[in-house]
């Protein structure tokens, strides 16, 4: 299914200056990594602490189109600067479920979304994640199907901070995007573990 995953070669072709003059400077993946975790952490931190400041919801979308650039950027460095390593791996895939957790979590206390269905949501981004990355261990690719894929994910959440920044009300109708987003995560979920089994 197409996700915006299948627009990453064109983002990383405009980033890919700006990556070499970072690795000229000394910049790590590693390091780039670390930052956009905890970058996504103190955000969400920010966001349950006030939140009754609707308009801090505003640095959502500026901090996952910023992320988005972070988890471009570390694999640039990763791949075409030889920064490669298995810890890369490992904090790859653990700082994207983090990062995910974090910025879901100021929605568990801002009705109409609530626990039930926000932590639903969070515990299956997390499985997709983790089904993704299950690929390489059963003999195939790791696998970015959607429909709702990190990157996607992001858009969503970022156009609902948007919405929650700009003031707009917030209708008891919306309390389903929280469940229909947990729909998409099982057939995300679905579709990696069906694609991975496919591969040859």
């Amino acid at each position: 299914m197409i996700t915006l995953y299948a627009l990453k070669p064109r983002f990383q072709a405009l980033l890919r200056p700006f990556v070499a003059r970072l690795a000229a400077q000394g910049f790590t993946a590693n390091q780039v990594t670390v930052a956009a975790a905890a970058g996504s952490i103190l955000v969400g931190l920010l966001l349950v602490a006030l939140p009754h400041w609707r308009f801090l919801f505003l640095i959502l979308p500026i901090w996952l189109a910023a992320r988005m650039a972070l988890n471009a950027i570390d694999g640039m460095l990763a791949r075409e600067h030889g920064q490669k390593s298995r810890l890369g791996g490992y904090l790859n895939e653990l700082g994207d479920v983090i990062s995910d957790a974090a910025l879901l979590l100021p929605f568990v206390f801002l009705p109409p979304f609530g626990p039930v269905s926000t932590i639903t949501v969070m515990v299956l981004a997390a499985a997709s994640e983790h089904a993704g990355a299950m690929g390489p261990m059963v003999g195939a690719s790791r696998r970015y199907d959607g429909p709702l894929g990190k990157s996607d994910r992001a858009l969503v959440i970022g156009a609902l901070g948007l919405w929650i920044g700009l003031g707009l009300p917030l209708p008891a109708l919306l309390g389903w995007l929280m469940p229909i987003l947990a729909l998409l995560l099982v057939m995300t979920l679905a579709n990696r573990i069906r694609g991975g089994l496919r591969e040859p």
